[in-house]
């Protein structure tokens, strides 16, 4: 698998700067801001040129870090089977796409509650999951495929659910968003306290390798009581960013930590710069 020597920090998509341009400006904007990769946005499809494809996997052999976002049309839990059947293809798409790129896992929302109760629900997704994990297996495709805890009540994957079923699957690991956790608890999940409590839930509950190869998202977030609106830079929300990366310093995560604030690369380099300085 993925072996990890430190915390690396990633943009959500390619950075502002590089305009209009492609991946290879891309790329050089990363290497002069001193970032470690990138994550790929395949939230509206998943299309990537075959020249893309090859150039970005290039770069994971030099040292960049690639994960990738699957579509936001995903649901593992509609009431109509050819949705469900839809979002499987997606997210075994956006595996074989990002695999292809040189990415080392992938990250989607996975379902809505739909009024249905927890339990059955997850179910749903276990069985569903299946499917995309044994379609992977058998494509030789290699990546970690990640549940992504989710910003409102009326999503499914909350902490416990993802790492529950994390552990029903050799390749499933969660991808923490911590913005998503504040904002879901409508201001909760804020402090160095309750960040170490989801480093200790994952690392008990699933194992040591889940901290060694982290996927997580960051960002300044809005909310109201029903969970997130929409996200912010880091500076014009109360996202408690510092005790955050405090709290993977302490507990020595590895992996990747993908920026999703508006202006990305700006407050990716300042996570950077203050976890490098602790």
């Amino acid at each position: 698998m993925n072996n990890f020597d430190r915390l690396n920090f990633i943009t959500a998509g390619m950075p502002l700067r590089t305009g209009r341009e492609g991946y290879p400006d891309a790329f050089k904007v990363l290497k002069e801001m001193n970032l470690d990769g990138m994550e790929l946005e395949f939230v509206h499809g998943v299309r990537m040129k075959d020249e893309h494809r090859a150039f970005v996997k290039q770069m994971s052999e030099n040292n960049f870090i690639i994960t990738a976002h699957g579509p936001f049309y995903i649901n593992l839990n509609s009431k109509e089977p050819e949705k469900i059947d839809a979002s499987v293809q997606r997210i075994i798409d956006t595996a074989a796409v990002a695999s292809q790129a040189g990415a080392f896992s992938i990250t989607f929302h996975a379902a809505f509650y739909m009024g249905g109760d927890k339990e059955t629900v997850f179910q749903q997704v276990k069985t569903q999951t299946k499917r995309i994990m044994d379609i992977l297996e058998q494509e030789k495709i290699n990546v970690w495929v990640r549940p992504e805890t989710t910003g409102k009540a009326t999503q499914w994957g909350d902490v416990d659910e993802i790492v529950r079923l994390s552990n029903e699957f050799e390749k499933v690991l969660p991808c923490i968003d911590f913005s998503h956790l504040h904002a879901r608890s409508a201001g909760a999940y804020n402090t160095y306290d309750e960040f170490s409590k989801v480093l200790e839930k994952l690392g008990n509950g699933i194992g040591q390798y889940a901290l060694d190869n982290f996927h997580c998202h960051l960002a300044g977030i809005e909310y109201t009581a029903k969970g997130e609106k929409n996200h912010l830079n880091i500076e014009e929300s109360d996202m408690n960013y510092k005790d955050l990366l405090k709290a993977m310093k302490e507990f020595n995560v590895k992996g990747a930590l993908v920026c999703e604030s508006p202006n990305i690369e700006a407050d990716c380099r300042l996570f950077k710069d203050y976890y490098m300085s602790l």
